[in-house]
């Protein structure tokens, strides 16, 4: 399925590529702080092979970015990263950027973790059908625990 451009608002989403790799280290700084990725895991997301990256442009800012892998050999994706930069949160950024990478992803299964105490994270994930599945106790740098979530789909086209 090819991407193209898909407009929300003034907002362009758009695969994403290594040539955006400063653009996403910002955001990446703006969103997670403490637990923003490191340059080679920047580099990583944004060159492995069968990894779906799209982010979310405003007039030429990168203001969201998400990432999927696919794992068909454990049955299901995961969702590596979401982010959304403060000021353009509750717009629909992040949920239209989750929708447009499920989409993409080849399994039935789509996986993902989250700080418990992003409530407003939570929220979206259950409100897109995804449940908890897991506690990681202590998974952030800080000792807080990652709640882990998965959502079941139905493949479209099949």
């Amino acid at each position: 399925m090819a991407l193209g451009v898909f407009s929300f608002m003034t907002i362009e989403i758009l695969p994403a590529t290594l040539s955006d790799l400063n653009s996403l280290r910002s955001l990446e700084k703006l969103c997670f702080e403490q637990d923003a990725w490191g340059l080679f895991d920047l580099v990583a997301v944004l060159t492995f092979p069968n990894v779906i990256r799209l982010k979310a442009v405003d007039e030429g800012k990168m203001v969201g970015f998400i990432a999927g892998d696919p794992r068909m050999s454990e049955g299901f994706s995961w969702i590596a990263t979401v982010g959304v930069l403060p000021d353009y949160r509750r717009q629909g950024i992040g949920r239209t950027l989750l929708h447009l990478c499920e989409e993409q992803l080849p399994t039935t299964r789509v996986r993902l973790s989250v700080r418990i105490s992003n409530e407003e994270a939570i929220q979206l994930y259950r409100q897109e059908g995804y449940q908890t599945i897991n506690i990681w106790q202590s998974y952030y740098k800080d000792g807080t625990d990652a709640v882990v979530m998965e959502k079941s789909r139905i493949m479209r086209g099949f």
